[in-house]
């Protein structure tokens, strides 16, 4: 079983390892650095998802897909485009359309933070500003619709954001399953990787098992 464990904007791929660490068969997983994949390309996010898409090709056989924010969106939108090769899709805190306003907000404050602040974030204040006023028309509502793999919806109740996402995204996908984890927030990974990895666990064993 591959699985690409794919992390958000706000992080880099070690934002994975506590919850790996948690799982019982983590030494497969591959969690790609996606400042990397651009290989010096604008930060944008047509570039960045041609990267990614070229990064799945490399690798061999169906995919197990698991990608929080950002990372969610991105195996979506591969998931969407390759159908053929991923075997299941796992979606954390991701938007099934990003909310302008929100994202419009956000990039004003990003313009007013410190270079410090991007430090432990997956790109620079530049970037990090390019990246998100090119996602600001991306829209998977319909997408969902047509989404036939087996896709496990998480989110921690506290994501007040994404939450209706999750919803929407399990009542919209044909073979969806939602769990919403308790005491947590948007970055489900990092607040709360126990309880991730054990719902993690758990799903892939369903999958192994049909």
């Amino acid at each position: 079983m591959k699985k690409v464990f794919i992390h958000g904007s706000g992080h880099k791929a070690a934002s994975w390892e506590k919850t790996i660490a948690h799982m019982k068969e983590g030494r497969d997983i591959r969690c790609p650095e996606l400042s990397s994949l651009l290989k010096g390309k604008e930060a944008n996010y047509t570039n960045l998802y041609a990267s990614f898409v070229e990064y799945c090709g490399k690798l061999d056989g169906p995919l197990h897909l698991c990608g929080i924010s950002l990372g969610g969106i991105l195996g979506l939108n591969y998931a969407l485009d390759f159908p053929e090769n991923v075997e299941s899709l796992v979606l954390i805190g991701t938007p099934h359309k990003i909310p302008k306003v929100t994202f419009a907000v956000q990039n004003r404050m990003f313009k007013l933070l410190p270079e410090s602040v991007f430090e432990n974030m997956a790109f620079n204040k530049r970037d990090t500003f390019v990246l998100g006023n090119s996602m600001k028309n991306l829209d998977f509502s319909r997408g969902a619709q047509n989404m036939e793999c087996p896709a496990l919806i998480i989110c921690g109740k506290k994501d007040k954001a994404n939450i209706k996402s999750a919803y929407y995204f399990s009542q919209n996908m044909k073979n969806a399953k939602l769990e919403i984890i308790e005491n947590t927030g948007h970055v489900v990974n990092e607040e709360n990787p126990k309880a991730l990895a054990e719902v993690l666990d758990q799903y892939y064993d369903e999958i192994l098992s049909s």
